[in-house]
């Protein structure tokens, strides 16, 4: 059986005078678009505008909400409650659903961001939260987690489909967690090792781990950063390695059972 997989990036993290112009070239090799709900990063504008692109390019549209931290673009811990957590994944996918109905399409997934997303992988009551607010949403909407982590086995839990995310351009610790940011070798920025790394994860099921040992990983999406300096030369090969390996690559909703 052919294997197939998804392409998601985290788009429309634009924000006042900041601009990442990348976006629209971007999605030319992706298949899923984490659009910014405004807390992190993004606008109304920057939200619409996202939206249409992602529909003209025919992409799947998915919310990226994050903690409230422009400052941080939502990459610092916060102490947030359960029910703040809950409420604020409620007012990003409403906002961003409207968006994505005045210009005819529909949202089909939910990632969250940067902190939010690392905490909630972590701490059962956090995922628990987010799931709570996503559900009281759209039951029908993916929820991307990092494999393995809390975030997914509560969305699984709750009944709502989920997708197991690995990364194109980050090392991976021996149990499975992502190397921290603020560790040396975190970031992977050589492409053809980016690329090499994504091809044995979706096509043997595992990843090789800083210290060399093979950790079995279900890989149903794979982040590509949009911001990096080299971000559409990433997409660009990794989207090439994939299909010369064999791989289908489709978003998510076509067969994930989300119509």
């Amino acid at each position: 059986m052919m294997k197939v997989v998804d392409l998601n990036c985290d788009l429309g993290e634009d924000f006042g005078r900041w601009e990442i112009p990348l976006d629209p070239q971007i999605m030319r090799y992706i298949t899923s678009a984490n659009i910014a709900c405004g807390f992190h990063a993004g606008s109304p504008s920057v939200m619409r505008r996202t939206v249409r692109a992602a529909a003209a390019s025919r992409v799947g549209v998915g919310a990226h909400p994050g903690l409230p931290d422009l400052v941080g673009f939502g990459r610092r811990a916060m102490d947030i409650s359960p029910s703040e957590a809950r409420d604020d994944m409620v007012y990003q996918l409403g906002s961003l659903i409207a968006f994505a109905r005045a210009e005819g399409v529909r949202v089909t997934h939910v990632k969250p961001h940067g902190a939010l997303y690392n905490q909630a992988a972590k701490d059962p009551r956090l995922a628990e939260a987010l799931v709570e607010g996503i559900k009281e949403v759209d039951p029908d909407l993916i929820v991307v987690a990092l494999s393995g982590s809390n975030l997914y086995s509560a969305s699984k839990a709750a009944g709502l489909p989920a997708a197991s995310e690995v990364f194109a351009d980050r090392a991976y610790n021996a149990d499975g967690t992502l190397v921290p940011r603020s560790k040396p070798g975190a970031v992977i920025h050589e492409v053809e090792k980016a690329a090499e790394q994504v091809v044995t994860l979706v096509t043997r099921g595992v990843v090789v781990a800083v210290d060399g040992t093979e950790v079995p990983i279900v890989a149903d999406t794979i982040c590509l950063h949009g911001d990096g300096p080299d971000a559409l030369g990433f997409a660009r090969t990794i989207r090439r390695a994939l299909e010369d390996a064999g791989v289908r690559v489709a978003p998510m909703h076509e067969w994930l059972g989300v119509s």
